[in-house]
């Protein structure tokens, strides 16, 4: 998803790679960043400048100096829904969740274990979906973030081929014994009443994560953390 300096990101441009978005340090005067910077502008693609907190921050490994510039690949964060279906890929659906501080940190999840996007049913006011996004660090920016009816979504993601998978504690088999690689939907959801019932039987599949404690639940973000590094290890083929 993400190529890092100069190297990797002119290594991935005569690759051929899909590069979606480029933020370049806030004033560099380095001619590589300079010539990176205008073959993205010639064909088209985003760049940002950002500030040397963004880039240390969001730079893939921790370095010692500074990245002048990142790359995003694979992702086109202005997707429409329609586009987000039709490339496939893992989605999320986060249905019902009542509070914006939970729902940004599942976004953030979701991008940072590298989801194609995020799909939000949740009824929220424009200043709560607002704080959503800035409690998710505004991981938006590089990751498609939709609100929308669930069980809408739903049939058009199972129209598009996807296979539809609900985190439930009513299921049965634990995440790492379903398959989820290829194109499928992730359900998780809300803090109080869960996923709906509607959503349920829509589901192909309900896992569960396991609960030993005398409190009955996990908050909001572990079983989609969960399920997203098992989702990460199998789609990256690791043992």
């Amino acid at each position: 998803m993400q190529r890092c300096g100069v190297d990797e990101i002119s290594a991935a441009f005569d690759a051929g790679e899909e590069i979606s978005l480029l933020l370049v340090l806030r004033d560099s005067e380095a001619p590589d960043v300079a010539r990176l910077r205008a073959i993205a502008e010639e064909r088209g693609i985003p760049v940002r400048e950002v500030s040397s907190s963004d880039v240390w921050r969001m730079a893939r490994d921790n370095r010692d100096e500074t990245p002048e510039v990142l790359a995003l690949v694979g992702r086109d964060p202005g997707a429409s829904l329609e586009e987000v279906l039709e490339r496939g890929g893992l989605v999320w659906m986060l249905a019902g969740a009542l509070y914006p501080v939970n729902i940004g940190f599942t976004i953030r999840t979701a991008e940072v274990s590298g989801a194609d996007a995020v799909l939000v049913d949740c009824q929220l006011s424009h200043s709560e979906r607002k704080a959503a996004l800035r409690a998710s660090m505004k991981a938006h920016r590089f990751m498609p973030v939709h609100w929308v009816d669930g069980l809408q979504a739903i049939d058009s993601a199972k129209a598009s081929g996807f296979r539809v998978i609900a985190i439930e504690d009513t299921g049965e088999a634990g995440p790492w014994d379903a398959d989820l690689t290829g194109d499928v939907m992730l359900i998780v959801g809300g803090e109080h009443d869960g996923i709906p019932d509607e959503m349920l039987a829509a589901s192909d599949l309900v896992v569960r994560i396991p609960m030993s404690g005398f409190v009955p639940s996990y908050n909001l973000q572990a079983p989609m953390a969960v399920v997203a590094v098992e989702a990460q290890r199998q789609r990256s083929g690791d043992d």
